[in-house]
């Protein structure tokens, strides 16, 4: 049931990026153009995620369980590091300069342009070389400890 679930869920959101023009690196590209001919569309996409995303945590936040019966699990960082504040930079280039985040790069993968299948490509090799560097730093701390 639960890779069904996914599979909804993941469908529904992939339709919604489509829908709202998340999957367009020219419409995106416009939105982040600030200082030149900006599109504001995408701003109501954002606060509708956001106004979505508040409820859902508020609601989630006072459940034991997730629908599925699964145990809630919610984020309990709350901390804002040099490692976060760089991440984000580095996700915030990437997506100005390429027009595509993770999710609509791979609702974009089923249209078979080279360009998103470049970008995909760079993003796993990049998920790649963090963890490789993740468990580089986790031994090193074993190591000293």
């Amino acid at each position: 049931m639960h890779i069904v679930t996914a599979f909804i869920v993941g469908l529904v959101f992939g339709i919604g990026l489509i829908l709202a023009g998340m999957t367009d690196p020219a419409k995106v590209q416009g939105f982040l153009d600030l200082a030149g001919d900006w599109d504001p569309s995408l701003a109501l996409v954002m606060g509708g995620a956001i106004l979505v995303g508040l409820v859902a945590f508020r609601l989630a936040g006072r459940r034991e369980r997730a629908l599925l019966g699964d145990a809630m699990r919610l984020p309990t960082a709350t901390r804002i590091d040099r490692r976060l504040v760089l991440g984000g930079l580095a996700f915030g280039a990437g997506w100005g300069l390429a027009g595509f985040c993770p999710g609509p790069a791979l609702a974009s993968l089923a249209t078979g342009d080279a360009k998103v299948m470049i970008f995909t490509g760079a993003m796993v090799a990049g998920m790649v070389v963090f963890e490789f560097l993740e468990r580089g730093r986790a031994a090193l701390r074993q190591r000293r400890a």
